[in-house]
């Protein structure tokens, strides 16, 4: 009984937390994070009840082999462009919530500003709880936003795009384990990024395609909006530097992650799903024209390069380089440069 008035009084805790932290940049951007992850895993669900019926109907020779692939094919790619979808709409309102961050719209919870509470728990009232210390793996959902750039002659000064205008997103699913069994300093982090990378040029210009150069050419009417976007599939790996001290309760050391200043070293390789320009501007007789077109602009499919991050607990300062110059066969190598906030949520 003891237990579970202490128990019913972390609830009323954490709700009051909750309550006062509900509209802070962390809780809506965690919401969002959430919703991907349902997304993610709601069409992982979806796809594998399908495989798994194709499979019996192959067991059962309903059908061949070849119609078996077709078929699996066939519905990975509508999994695919399912999550794709819903995942378009959750990245505009993950715009307007960093949007509502720069405004001062939105403000970040502080040890400061938050109530304090204190709880005393039993020494016994966790031992049947299995603690997440002890695995020598963890996963982490990984978002990052900020600024996107070009480097041109191996400089960012005078760039053709806007410096605060011209962004990238990040999100996906990292494991991170660590590399020696008793001590917590070095960890191996690896997993899957969806990113975008996202260019707006000056001076009332977008990309042309010509031939096997793509250029920035002059627009003939006015581009309220101007908008180069190329998103990739990335295998990222690092070398993380975790400072989180262990604990050692009853002579048993426990290991925990994300508990203090933390350092990563590495970069990621992976492949172009898509480019596109999205254009907005108002045509002759006063209409609002929104306009996307796809298409490949000769980018490199391939692309590479070098990461790192410094911060405290979840929260980090990201730095991204693309040594895969941005265009195969532009007379001139640029390559795509990032640099923003990550945030590492256990």
């Amino acid at each position: 009984m003891r237990n579970l008035k202490i128990y019913l009084a972390t609830l009323v805790c954490l709700f009051a937390s909750k309550i006062y932290a509900q509209n802070s940049f962390e809780n809506r951007t965690k919401e969002i994070a959430s919703k991907i992850e349902a997304v993610v895993k709601s069409e992982k669900e979806k796809l594998k009840i399908q495989v798994e019926e194709i499979n019996v109907q192959l067991s059962e020779n309903k059908i061949g082999l070849d119609d078996a692939d077709k078929k699996k094919k066939a519905f990975a790619e509508a999994s695919a462009i399912a999550i794709e979808d819903q995942v378009a709409k959750l990245e505009e309102e993950l715009h307007q919530i960093v949007q509502d961050k720069v405004d001062g719209k939105l403000k970040s919870v502080s040890k400061d500003s938050s109530a304090s509470i204190s709880i005393k728990f039993p020494k016994d009232f966790f031992e049947k709880k299995v603690n997440k210390g002890e695995k020598r793996t963890t996963s982490q959902f990984v978002f990052a936003f900020g600024a996107n750039n070009l480097v041109t002659d191996k400089q960012v000064a005078n760039s053709d795009f806007k410096y605060w205008k011209s962004h990238f997103y990040e999100w996906g699913f990292t494991s991170n384990t660590r590399i020696l069994k008793e001590d917590n300093l070095l960890h191996f982090k690896y997993g899957m990024s969806l990113m975008y990378n996202n260019l707006r040029a000056t001076d009332n210009r977008y990309f042309e395609k010509n031939g096997a150069q793509t250029n920035l050419v002059a627009s003939s009417v006015h581009l309220d909006e101007s908008r180069f976007r190329n998103v990739y599939i990335m295998v990222p790996m690092h070398l993380e530097f975790d400072f989180s001290k262990k604990e050692i309760r009853e002579d048993t050391d426990y290991f925990k992650t994300h508990k203090s200043w933390r350092v990563g070293l590495g970069g990621y390789a992976g492949f172009r799903i898509k480019s596109k320009q999205i254009f907005c501007f108002d045509d002759n007789i006063g209409n609002s024209v929104d306009q996307k077109i796809k298409g490949n602009y000769n980018v490199n499919d391939f692309n590479y390069g070098l990461s790192t991050y410094i911060g405290y607990k979840e929260t980090s300062l990201y730095l991204k380089y693309d040594l895969q110059p941005l265009f195969e066969n532009n007379p001139v190598d640029q390559n795509n440069i990032s640099l923003g906030i990550r945030f590492d949520f256990n």
